[in-house]
């Protein structure tokens, strides 16, 4: 039978939960490693490494993770992982050596792949039952957490806290909000989407349209990497501003990019997911289009308002991805491969970036991302299309249940 009302409410808030936990936790591995840095000495190239590790190891599990939620459902996988992944974050406050940090990045890279794919993935199983979009709030969590841990941190060093004490309590904490959140999730699939006395199936979505499903995630968070990594570095070096001004430009981006996320859900219920990827991406080239030119005139102000549109614009590419694939009644493995795409762009994007920008400047190396920004705008409505042109294997909604959510 269908979750109730009531049921339906207690799994989404502990969604909100878990990805706020799961973005805090992030948030504090960030916040932590200036100081993980000075107690262990690493330097910048096994920091990097330490760094690199966690995404890689974090990309090779969500291959896995999508095949074992398939299995075992999204709810088990969650409860059985998650909490250990927001354990891990004692390793930067407790690892005695480099050695010990690497082996605990590694295993929080384990839990990384974990809880994104089973976030994820439940997020869109909820979004089913909800028949409305919600899982673009979903994200907002996440980078709310992310800024929260940033913010207590910088708040509890300036009260004269210790760090390290700080990431102990966190990881307690946050190892037992995530272990709560976890409990008032969705029954398996098996069971709330029981009906008719055969067990719902996953509808197979071509190769061509996962392929181009790829490539659209690739995009969205490459273009991302290109404000994490090089907005401010831009400012800095392209725009010469002020020393105090230049960490702003990335700034701009975060805020924009984390209220448009709780925007996105009431924009794509209005637009439809191929109209919201042609708002995203034109928003996003606009932005970009702003940034490149800022250097020859208009200077910082003018490269601010284009990281407001671009983060504008990349707030809701990812999360209708996820929901267009859950729409199509895709698979959690099929939700696993936009998330094994983020993490291969925000990957190679730095350095895709990086490398062009070394050999030219780093105008040209932004030509990149305001490429693959024209590349969603163009190709993003043609592969909803080609997704959502039949409709998915899901059960009529029932008119009571859909009222009555909200």
């Amino acid at each position: 039978m269908n979750p109730d009302t009531t049921g339906l409410r207690r799994a989404r808030i502990g969604v909100f939960g878990g990805f706020a936990t799961s973005g805090f936790v992030m948030g504090a591995w960030a916040a932590a490693l200036p100081s993980v840095d000075a107690r262990l000495d690493l330097g910048e190239a096994r920091l990097g490494t330490t760094l690199l590790l966690i995404q890689t190891v974090g990309l090779a599990t969500m291959f896995l993770a999508g095949r074992l939620a398939d299995r075992i459902t999204t709810r088990r996988l969650l409860q059985w992982t998650g909490p250990l992944a927001q354990l891990v974050l004692l390793a930067p406050a407790l690892a005695p050596s480099y050695e010990a940090l690497l082996a605990c990045a590694a295993l929080y890279g384990i839990g990384v792949g974990f809880v994104e794919v089973g976030l994820n993935a439940h997020s869109v199983e909820l979004e089913r039952h909800y028949r409305r979009p919600i899982v673009s709030s979903f994200h907002g969590f996440w980078s709310l957490g992310g800024a929260v841990a940033g913010a207590l941190t910088s708040l509890g060093i300036t009260l004269g806290l210790g760090n390290q004490s700080m990431l102990v309590v966190a990881a307690l904490a946050c190892t037992a909000a995530f272990a709560v959140f976890t409990r008032p999730l969705l029954p398996p699939p098996s069971r709330a989407d029981h009906t008719g006395g055969t067990d719902a199936s996953p509808a197979r979505i071509g190769v061509l349209v996962l392929a181009a499903m790829f490539g659209l995630g690739l995009a969205g968070h490459l273009i991302e990497s290109g404000a994490i990594d090089w907005a401010n570095i831009h400012a800095a070096r392209v725009l010469e501003s002020d020393e105090a001004l230049a960490p702003l430009s990335y700034t701009v981006f975060a805020c924009a990019m984390t209220v448009f996320r709780f925007l996105g859900d009431p924009i794509r219920s209005r637009l439809g997911p191929g109209p919201t990827l042609l708002c995203a991406g034109t928003a996003a080239t606009a932005g970009y289009a702003l940034i490149l030119v800022s250097g020859m005139s208009g200077g910082l102000p003018l490269a601010w308002t284009g990281w407001v549109l671009a983060g504008c614009g990349i707030a809701v590419i990812v999360p209708v991805l996820f929901s267009a694939i859950g729409e199509a009644g895709g698979s959690p493995s099929d939700i696993a491969l936009i998330s094994i795409s983020g993490s291969t762009g925000l990957l190679l994007g730095p350095a895709a970036i990086g490398y062009i920008a070394e050999g030219t400047n780093l105008t040209v190396g932004l030509t990149v991302p305001a490429a693959l920004a024209v590349f969603i705008l163009l190709a993003g409505p043609v592969t909803m299309r080609r997704l959502l042109r039949r409709p998915a294997a899901e059960p009529e909604p029932d008119h009571e249940e859909t009222t009555l959510v909200r």
